[in-house]
């Protein structure tokens, strides 16, 4: 019986030192891993904090959640969009610098719609949907089975009948209950409508990195124009009649040479999801028109962080001013020295932002950051109205960004995103108005704190490179 009892506790304690020892070797294989990629030290704190708090939790975390731009047979193609335009004319210095990076000209547009209102977006949307002829694409984060969509279903399956092709992706994780309750997709299908989920959660798990999502917003018609912005398919972003609790949101109609380049990216991201080839269709020869727009994918499909780096370049060459608006607002280190600089330059720099974001996580990290800005001088507008989910960047009166990017981390070095360019006098002046209208509805400034609370708001950058 005592022989037992050794050789027992002999088992537990060697099962036991196997265990550590297998710990801190996969830690040491985190560690290296985190510095051949040269991370970031705010990340790599974060990391380790993490493995020393909860430590084969964070481990197993991190090889699900921690890579980025990712080398292996499971990765997205790199996205390369080609030019389509002759016209070799740089706008303005934005412009010069997002060629050098690779990225293809401003292209000529005949028509760019800008829709503030959400029941123009819906409607436009359903015209959209029931004037289509040939095919629709649509690329969303989030779509929901309510009472909304359920209406723009309807309009989709009744095309599909038609004989209209329809390709939708959808987010599996951003669109989590339509993605486990897909028998509400069978009368669409059936319609022959194919639908994948982007990353499919409980498939490959070694392909699919649950922390690269697919934010892109993206809907096209007949190949002749298309939807783009920061609104998803739910009730919060647009509906048949005005609602109060329905979120504020920016969406754009284009129509021209960009819809191609939207296309483009599409098709790379259809092609991941279902290894299927999509090949442009041009129903009729395109004019050319005089509004000026250049397209930017950012995400892990990217060879660099271009959009980052053209957004810093944008802040340092600003000379009158700086508007954004974002309803996420957790930059780095980098971007928040950039715009208090660009400040102490004399540039007007405006935030606006919601006055409480969706996730009670986000308003406690972003406090931190937003009250760094205010103590060097910089404005920051709450906005008092419903959720502010629009993003928009104005820099001077040379160019705004529009499209699914937050002003964050997950948003610049994390999700699949697609930002927009408008280099058009007329468009950055109704962005402009439009901000001012925001502005007009915000609370001016954050309120205080004590210190404990600043302490644990400072305490919780810890958690911004993964939010």
């Amino acid at each position: 019986m005592m022989d037992e009892k050794i050789i027992y506790n002999t088992n537990t304690l060697f099962f036991y030192h196997t265990l550590i020892l297998l710990g801190v070797l996969l830690a040491f294989v985190v560690l290296l891993h985190m510095l051949y990629h040269r991370r970031t030290p705010s990340s790599i704190i974060a990391w380790v904090l993490s493995i020393i708090l909860i430590p084969y939790i964070a481990i197993f975390l991190y090889f699900i959640i921690g890579s980025r731009k990712r080398k292996n047979r499971y990765k997205k193609s790199s996205l390369v969009l080609k030019n389509q335009t002759t016209d070799k004319n740089i706008q303005n210095s934005i412009d010069g610098v997002l060629r050098n990076y690779g990225i293809a000209d401003a292209a000529k547009n005949i028509e760019f719609k800008l829709l503030f209102d959400t029941v123009e977006t819906y409607n436009e949307l359903l015209n959209c949907i029931n004037g289509a002829k040939k095919s629709i694409y649509l690329s969303v984060y989030i779509f929901e089975y309510d009472k909304v969509t359920k209406e723009i279903l309807k309009a989709l399956i009744k095309k599909a009948k038609e004989g209209v092709e329809i390709k939708i992706l959808i987010d599996s994780l951003g669109s989590i209950s339509l993605y486990l309750l897909q028998h509400r997709l069978k009368e669409l299908r059936e319609a022959k409508a194919e639908v994948e989920f982007f990353m499919p959660l409980f498939e490959m798990p070694f392909r699919n990195y649950i922390n690269l999502r697919n934010h892109r917003k993206i809907y096209i018609f007949d190949n002749e124009k298309v939807l783009s912005g920061g609104a998803n398919l739910s009730h919060e972003y647009l509906g048949a009649t005005q609602n109060k609790k329905q979120w504020e949101d920016i969406m754009f109609l284009i129509k021209g040479s960009s819809v191609e380049q939207f296309f483009e990216i599409f098709a790379s991201d259809w092609f991941y999801a279902s290894q299927k080839k999509l090949k442009f269709k041009q129903h009729e020869k395109e004019v050319e028109g005089d509004i000026f727009l250049q397209v930017v994918p950012s995400g892990p499909d990217m060879d660099k962080d271009t959009l980052y780096e053209v957004l810093l370049s944008a802040i340092y060459g600003a000379k009158e001013k700086i508007y954004i608006i974002t309803p996420y607002f957790i930059p780095n280190h980098a971007l928040i020295q950039a715009l208090i600089i660009a400040h102490h330059k004399g540039v007007d720099v405006k935030l606006i932002t919601p006055k409480e974001a969706n996730h009670i996580v986000v308003n406690l990290v972003r406090s931190s950051y937003m009250r760094e800005l205010e103590e060097a001088g910089i404005k920051i507008y709450l906005y008092n109205g419903a959720m502010l989910h629009a993003k928009a960047i104005l820099f001077d009166d040379n160019c705004v960004v529009l499209g699914s990017v937050n002003f964050d981390n997950r948003s610049l070095f994390l999700n699949y995103e697609v930002a927009t360019f408008v280099y058009n006098d007329e468009v950055i002046k109704k962005v402009k108005d439009w901000s001012d209208k925001l502005i007009s509805n915000s609370s001016f400034g954050t309120k205080r704190v004590s210190d404990m609370r600043r302490v644990f708001e400072n305490m919780m950058r810890i958690l911004a490179p993964q939010l």
